[in-house]
């Protein structure tokens, strides 16, 4: 109904146009979509074809009144806002890998990270989330064990060290078990969960 109405009002060709322009906007969307974090391509302006001459309206169609003059430049771009910093991606080992390093020692609670550095050398990844960073640190096991050697630091100081390397050492209580020793699970973790009994 709508699309008859605006048919009558506006004539096939004003209709045609609108949706011309709408099929370019969709497709300018889609291509800033597809090429956003690439470099912009400079666009040479299209040629525009020459405006019709416009006809007088009807001074008895109903709404009738003058069309808009065309804006004389288009609109502005908004400015790009960057990307959210994204963590780097670290490569997921196929296998376990000998690690062998002189950066040997025994960190403890309350170190700040650059002392950990000191007796570790540099990390091989580093995250932070509000208060806390994670350091992790090669071990030599990534493979069977699933895990970097992880230090957690708060408000800049060690609170806690997961580690696996024979090389690093916590002197503090770790929240890792110590009663298993880490080793390969074949077929994966075999942990099952029993519902609670009703007394």
């Amino acid at each position: 109904m709508c699309a008859l109405l605006a048919t009558a009002t506006l004539g096939c060709k004003q209709v045609n146009e609108q949706v011309a322009k709408v099929r370019e906007k969709i497709a300018a969307a889609r291509e800033r979509f597809i090429n956003r974090g690439r470099p912009a391509q400079p666009v040479a302006p299209q040629p525009q074809p020459p405006a019709p001459v416009p006809a007088e309206p009807n001074p008895l169609s109903p709404g009738a009144r003058p069309a808009p003059a065309p804006p004389s430049k288009p609109p502005a771009r908004p400015p790009r806002l960057p990307a959210t910093a994204r963590a780097p991606d670290i490569p997921r080992p196929s296998r376990d890998e000998p690690y062998v390093s002189d950066d040997t020692g025994t960190i403890a609670p309350g170190m700040s990270e650059t002392d950990v550095y000191s007796l570790w050398g540099p990390a091989a990844a580093v995250r932070h989330s509000g208060e806390y960073t994670y350091l992790y640190f090669r071990n030599a096991c990534e493979y069977s064990c699933g895990m970097l050697d992880l230090v957690t630091l708060q408000n800049g100081q060690v609170v806690d060290a997961v580690l696996r390397w024979e090389g690093h050492r916590y002197s503090g209580q770790s929240s890792s078990p110590k009663a298993t020793k880490p080793h390969y699970t074949p077929g994966g973790d075999t942990l099952t969960v029993r519902p609670p009994s009703t007394p």
